[in-house]
């Protein structure tokens, strides 16, 4: 089992920035990949970012490209969402999730994380 427990969220205006992190606990962080998702009230969960187990590999979809920039800290047990240039269409409960990823395009799927947060809340005013 591994817990997972979301921080930094909040309310900033659009254009500002936000640093989210998730904090890891029970079984061995460093072997799981590690991803964000964020679900938005009457739409579905979606994809926001990933990282694989060693960092060296980062996934992102255009919706966020360039603005958001995922990291990990194996050390801390702790993986982080930096977001800057947030859009009110960001907004959302964001929730980190870990899995055994095997391939590239799995990272995006959510059914490949088998622990989640209970998620932090992110609002962007306009």
């Amino acid at each position: 089992q591994v817990q997972l427990v979301e921080s930094g969220g909040g309310l900033v205006q659009a254009g500002g920035s936000l640093r989210l992190s998730c904090a890891a606990s029970g079984r061995t962080f460093s072997g799981y990949a590690m991803g964000w998702f964020r679900q938005a009230p009457g739409k579905e969960r979606e994809f926001v970012a990933a990282i694989s187990w060693s960092g060296s590999n980062t996934y992102y979809p255009d919706s966020v490209k360039g603005r958001f920039t995922i990291s990990r800290d194996n050390a801390k047990n702790t993986v982080y969402l930096q977001m800057n240039s947030l859009k009110p269409e960001d907004t959302a409960v964001y929730h980190c999730a870990a899995g055994s990823v095997y391939y590239s395009a799995g990272y995006y799927l959510d059914r490949e994380y088998d622990y989640w947060g209970q998620g932090t809340q992110v609002t962007v005013s306009s």
